[in-house]
């Protein structure tokens, strides 16, 4: 053999060994591109077992124990109270628990520590606040129908083993299938004429969400948890849902100076997101909050449900192809105008409670105009509140927020007008 064969056989050989290594990469080494199903037993509500066998998904599930500030300086996952940047809370709130202690919310593994911490609590509260906050809701709701939401919280709370919020909230243990497990979103959504149980897994995506960040009131005498959502998912229409005092509920609590009755909003992001533009155009909550990523050639959804704004690659860049920095100036354009307006009408209904309390110590006081200021400031108080405890700070509807804010804001000076009529004067 010739040195020129040499040569050849020497290459010849070389393509063989590459050639061999990359077939052998893509066929007999080739990772693994999709989750290989893992069964788990019915009940099984530690998160530990599911993360032995998915630990991707548990890798990015823990991720929600940090802390941190949220990039564009709204929300985040620090428990401050609220109350630092809007004292006005100390009025509107005046009567409630939530005057005392109404801190940022954090990560879903803290949603049984934060329960038992949280001072709105008492020795009298009832178990339909644990209905949030952890999957042993599943069992407790099989074993007691809805008899559990008027179980001492305590006993409920120290049954679930501080389990927080996690997988088995959402997936069914054997099939890991999406599933949905609060029956106050089942039986909200059967009054509304779906059936969840037939929804398709893009449905699902958000559905899983929706059944806990929702807008909701206990039924007077039972506690059962039930969705304000009869007559549509707007907050005019939700106003409206409530002004016919449903079930015998009348309200959350009355105002300690002006004794306005007032609706605590709670949470509303499942409803303010359907009437949105990601909502109306099919883009689920998990697109955003739990993007597809990719590890060692796997493929999964993140369980770090978090701002969109950390994760923009994964969560925004598959639609929009703006470019990060001008997509991240959009959404805190829209959030910087809403808290602008978010703080105005919390201030403004701050001053009509004042009003109205002053107008109703005059003696003669015009009791129907007092009525009418109350009731004007009740929807003011509504307005405002949807979109202060919702969680994207206008993002997830913003035409809809800022109409919102507004119209708050413009029932607010209504009031405060009715209770200087009702007072005889031009001015309080």
């Amino acid at each position: 053999m010739n040195k020129t064969q040499k040569v050849l056989a020497a290459f010849l050989v070389l393509i063989i060994l590459f050639t061999g290594a990359v077939l052998s990469r893509i066929w007999l080494f080739k990772p693994q591109s999709a989750v290989q199903l893992v069964k788990l037993p019915a009940g099984e509500y530690n998160i530990e077992a599911w993360g032995k066998n998915y630990p991707l998904y548990y890798e990015s599930y823990q991720k929600n124990l940090e802390t941190a500030p949220s990039p564009t300086g709204y929300g985040g996952g620090i428990n401050i109270q609220k109350s630092e940047r809007q004292p006005e809370l100390f009025i509107n709130f005046k009567g409630n628990p939530f005057s005392k202690d109404y801190t940022e919310d954090r990560g879903h593994q803290y949603a049984m520590h934060d329960l038992r911490e949280s001072k709105r609590i008492g020795p009298a509260a009832k178990g339909a606040c644990v209905t949030c906050k952890t999957p042993y809701l599943e069992q407790f709701y099989q074993e007691m129908g809805w008899g559990y939401a008027s179980r001492p919280l305590n006993e409920l709370m120290d049954r679930a083993k501080d389990h927080p919020i996690n997988c088995a909230n959402c997936h069914d243990p054997e099939t890991m299938g999406l599933r949905v497990i609060n029956p106050a979103f089942i039986e909200a959504m059967q009054r509304r004429g779906i059936d969840v149980s037939k929804a398709s897994r893009e449905e699902m995506r958000s559905y899983v969400c929706g059944q806990c960040h929702s807008e909701y009131y206990f039924e007077p005498g039972t506690f059962k948890v039930i969705f304000p959502w009869d007559k549509g998912l707007t907050p005019q229409e939700m106003y409206e849902y409530y002004s016919g005092k449903p079930n015998g509920f009348e309200y959350d609590f009355l105002q300690t100076d002006s004794k306005v009755p007032v609706l605590k909003a709670q949470h509303p992001d499942y409803e303010e997101w359907q009437n949105g533009v990601h909502g109306k155009f099919g883009v689920s909550c998990a697109d955003c909050h739990m993007p597809y990523m990719r590890k060692n050639g796997q493929k999964y959804s993140s369980h770090w449900m978090t701002s969109p704004l950390k994760t923009l690659d994964e969560s925004c860049s598959p639609c929009h192809t703006q470019g990060q920095e001008l997509l991240f100036n959009q959404v805190k354009a829209y959030q910087d105008n809403t808290w602008q307006l978010q703080h105005m009408a919390g201030e403004n209904v701050a001053r009509a409670h004042e009003a109205i309390q002053k107008a109703s110590q005059i003696p003669n006081v015009n009791q129907t105009e007092l009525a009418n200021a109350r009731e004007l400031l009740r929807r003011a108080q509504w307005y405002w509140d949807y979109m202060a405890a919702s969680n994207s700070m206008g993002f997830h509807n913003p035409v809809q927020g800022l109409n919102t804010l507004g119209q708050s804001i413009d029932l607010s000076h209504q009031s405060i007008n009715a209770a200087n009529k009702a007072a005889g004067t031009n001015s309080l």
